[in-house]
């Protein structure tokens, strides 16, 4: 638990001033905006027989300014040589979403978060999923915006699990783009 915290802690202090630059506009978020974003990955061994493709969708809702109420569906193929396989997760959440403008950085937005959901799917048991996240955005315009975002996973099937299951975890790496209105 303590080495997760920082890593995490480490990588967002260091993913703050790589992309930094100063900016006139104002980007910072209000009470009721909203955002919608998409991310994806896939893969291929070399004779393009393994392939996996995975997406997922996130639908945030500001509560404040900085606090952010987010549902996030994933949903995985895979066309392995045994066969293929559809697998899926749904979401729910809270971001804490940082305003850098009075540092001279108002287009990034680190961010610190939570999710807690259920993982589903052909070839996985069906259970919770949780964790914590930390990502970082930066507002190309008013409204889009690119991201990047670590999360830490455990899946556990009771509250009892949880505890237990917490050491077993992954780390999972999303980049995407959103729009905010």
């Amino acid at each position: 638990m303590k080495k997760l915290a920082m890593v995490l802690g480490g990588m967002f202090f260091v993913c703050c001033p790589l992309v930094a630059h100063a900016q006139s506009e104002d980007f910072r978020y209000a009470a009721g905006d909203m955002e919608l974003a998409l991310s994806g990955s896939g893969s291929s061994d070399e004779s393009l027989d393994g392939t996996t493709l995975a997406t997922e969708a996130f639908f945030g809702y500001f509560l404040t300014e900085s606090w952010e109420a987010f549902v996030r569906q994933g949903l995985a193929f895979a066309d392995l040589p045994g066969g293929s396989q559809w697998n899926a997760s749904t979401r729910v959440g809270m971001d804490y979403n940082f305003d850098l403008g009075q540092f001279n950085m108002p287009r990034l937005t680190p961010v610190v978060g939570a999710s807690f959901g259920w993982v589903y799917g052909d070839e996985i048991k069906d259970q919770f999923i949780a964790g914590p996240e930390v990502g970082l955005k930066y507002a190309a315009t008013e409204s889009t915006f690119f991201y990047g975002m670590i999360e830490y996973e455990f899946l556990f099937k009771n509250a009892n699990d949880a505890d237990d299951n917490f050491n077993d975890g992954r780390f999972v790496y999303t980049v995407g783009i959103g729009y905010n209105w």
